[in-house]
């Protein structure tokens, strides 16, 4: 799957990395440590072991498929987290390129998806990003796909691009570039939904729209709270603390993220409702992210 909406806020640091692991939440409880900085979430120590073979043979499907083009590799979602659900988790993983994907790239990111989801029950599909690994430490990228690696994302294989990133605090300036696109993104997702032509699109696309609208709903108050957490249920309680009124619907939309085959028609529900609130609500407290070329 894809980082659904990313974020972040107003000031950061500039030596260092985010950390190696360790446990999110250190020293504060909220994904911090004692002086405030994020800890690094996951780490392949935390993978279930039902989950290593799937671990496994993404390395060698990676390996196989990229070879020398391949910069490095990373784990982010449930699986590092140590939070999967055998037959209900998915399997993420970033890969930072030498140089920027090509078509044949995301042919092969296609095939090793299929056969990771045909090969392994475990995992309920897999999804795969590809980046070119400059654009990753690049300044535009550097509060939304660099704190993502830096952050989100467990080192897999090759060398940890996050040792050449800052490190970050939970900020307006981060909220606006992980989250502050979604009116730019509200009238494609809304032809998406429209033009689903199989039960199956809807439901994933109903499991990434629902992703995206509880990370931004909690990016948009973040800030305030002081922490991170990735954790669905949590993000929406959170965000319901701040914004009472639709607490209601942001903790549909996180259900819907673990189970959407089970609701159906939240999808337009959130197109037509939440999320054209939640559009405007961050570009008042965070303003726009800066456009991609």
């Amino acid at each position: 799957m894809t980082p659904d909406g990313t974020a972040d806020r107003t000031h950061h640091g500039t030596g260092g990395s985010a950390g190696t692991g360790g446990s999110a939440g250190t020293g504060t409880g909220r994904g911090l440590d004692r002086d405030g900085w994020f800890v690094r979430e996951g780490s392949l120590e935390r993978v279930p072991a039902e989950f290593a073979p799937v671990v496994a043979g993404l390395r060698s499907r990676i390996a196989d498929h990229f070879g020398d083009r391949l910069h490095s590799s990373y784990l982010f979602g449930s699986i590092p987290r140590g939070t999967a659900l055998p037959g209900v988790s998915d399997l993420d993983a970033l890969l930072a390129l030498r140089n920027g994907p090509t078509e044949d790239d995301h042919a092969a990111a296609r095939a090793v998806e299929e056969a990771l989801d045909t090969a392994f029950p475990e995992i309920d599909g897999a999804g795969l990003l590809l980046f070119a690994a400059e654009r990753l430490l690049s300044d535009l990228e550097r509060y939304d796909l660099g704190w993502f690696v830096a952050c989100l994302c467990t080192p897999l294989d090759g060398p940890d691009l996050a040792g050449r990133l800052p490190r970050y605090r939970p900020t307006s300036l981060l909220a606006r570039e992980t989250n502050g696109d979604l009116f730019r993104d509200l009238p494609g997702l809304r032809t998406k939904a429209a033009a689903a032509p199989t039960e199956a699109a809807r439901t994933r696309l109903t499991r990434g729209v629902t992703r995206r609208l509880v990370r931004t709903g909690f990016t948009l108050v973040m800030p305030r709270w002081g922490g991170w957490t990735s954790d669905l249920a949590e993000s929406a309680e959170v965000f319901g603390r701040y914004y009472p009124a639709h607490a209601g619907q942001m903790r549909a939309a996180a259900r819907a993220a673990r189970a959407p085959a089970a609701y159906p028609h939240l999808l337009d529900e959130l197109l037509s409702g939440l999320a054209p609130w939640l559009a405007e609500e961050y570009l008042a407290v965070h303003g726009a992210k800066a456009p991609r070329p």
